[in-house]
């Protein structure tokens, strides 16, 4: 995403959840999406085998 996408995506998102994000904010809120972008396309991008399962659900 581009820097502009992501300042559209914040304020959006802000909008939608109705949170007050101060405009000094903005960098760092855009600084740890992109990190946090990065990351996720490293694990969409690991390739599994077929025949992986998901991993068990264990509740408290």
């Amino acid at each position: 995403m581009s820097p502009t996408d992501l300042d559209e995506f914040i304020a959006a998102s802000a909008r939608a959840l109705a949170l007050p994000v101060e405009a000094a904010w903005g960098p760092a809120i855009r600084f740890n999406l992109e990190v946090t972008f990065r990351f996720a396309s490293l694990v969409a991008d690991h390739p599994l085998p077929d025949d992986a399962e998901p991993a068990p659900v264990f509740r408290a």
